[in-house]
């Protein structure tokens, strides 16, 4: 289980340190791919394979369903951890989430996210603001 928010930075050939407590998970690889809200999604290989089964199974018919399949399955690639700990993000999907030098690596259950420091920081703040609207919402859903 992936949770917490840490702080990295990439360096000059696109090397991402991965926070020490969620190394293990990813021992025996992972994929990162296009997220939303311009942040990347890095999954433990049998994670991804879970919901690279559900997208390849939405309705080929919806062009709703093909375009979320295209963005999370043609923009995905294999990773796997150096010996410090570090994945190499791919220069098209950096470019995809912006990210530059600094960063943020959050934990969310059973994915990680790769947020551009700034973006997150505006990203959070929004979130924060609306909080006890969003938790009615979620109320709505049995929540």
């Amino acid at each position: 289980m992936f949770i917490g928010e840490y702080n990295h930075s990439i360096d000059e050939k696109g090397r991402l340190a991965i926070p020490v407590k969620f190394r293990k998970a990813l021992a025996k690889g992972a994929v990162v791919t296009r997220g939303l809200d311009t942040s990347l999604f890095l999954f433990p290989k049998e994670e991804w394979g879970k919901l690279a089964e559900k997208l390849a199974s939405l309705p080929l018919g919806q062009s709703n369903s093909r375009a979320f399949a295209r963005l999370m399955l043609a923009g995905a690639m294999d990773v796997s951890l150096d010996k410090q700990g570090r994945v190499v993000l791919p220069e098209y999907l950096r470019e995809y989430a912006s990210l530059m030098k600094n960063v943020v690596v959050t934990g969310l259950y059973n994915r990680i996210e790769i947020w551009d420091e700034s973006k997150w920081a505006s990203y959070k703040k929004q979130v924060e603001s609306d909080a006890d609207a969003v938790a009615e919402k979620l109320g709505e859903l049995g929540i």
